[in-house]
């Protein structure tokens, strides 16, 4: 049973109790997987990875890989997913990297999500490490990735 800090004013004195609140039952892995890609997708990632990690590792059934363009990118997007998350009563089993923004890493049990600053992914190349793992298509799941960006100015 979760406990939630609730306020109550009664005869015009407020106070708070601590009230009990069932936890949401909890989302399948691949569920969950799909709600995360998408609310990174809305938040604008790009090179969003899905791998299928069940049966070849023991922490999770998912990893979700993403980079953003900058360090606050990477801050908003982690929030922005954590606090939706939380909202429908889904809290991760820790987050790591949040303050920095480099690379923010997002444990949800059985999904991992590893949200990265362009250049620093590069470096660690995770897709590499798990190169026997299957790739999800985003399209299978109903997510579209990114329209692509061309244009001929030079930044």
């Amino acid at each position: 049973m979760n406990f939630n800090l609730k306020r109550r004013e009664r005869e015009g004195v407020k106070k708070e109790v601590l009230v009990a609140s069932p936890k949401r039952p909890a989302l399948k892995a691949q569920e969950l997987a799909q709600k995360m890609a998408r609310l990174a997708l809305d938040k604008k990632v790009h090179d969003l990875t899905i791998l299928d990690v069940r049966g070849l590792a023991s922490y999770a059934d998912f990893i979700l890989i993403a980079s953003a363009r900058s360090a606050r990118h990477v801050q908003g997007v982690a929030e922005a997913i954590e606090e939706e998350l939380y909202q429908e009563r889904i809290e991760p089993l820790g987050i790591e990297g949040k303050t920095e923004g480099h690379w923010v890493l997002m444990d949800y049990g059985d999904v991992v999500l590893h949200l990265f600053f362009e250049p620093v992914r590069e470096v660690y190349d995770l897709e590499g490490l798990w190169m026997d793992a299957p790739r999800i298509d985003l399209e299978e799941w109903g997510l579209s990735p990114e329209p692509s960006v061309e244009t001929d100015e030079e930044y």
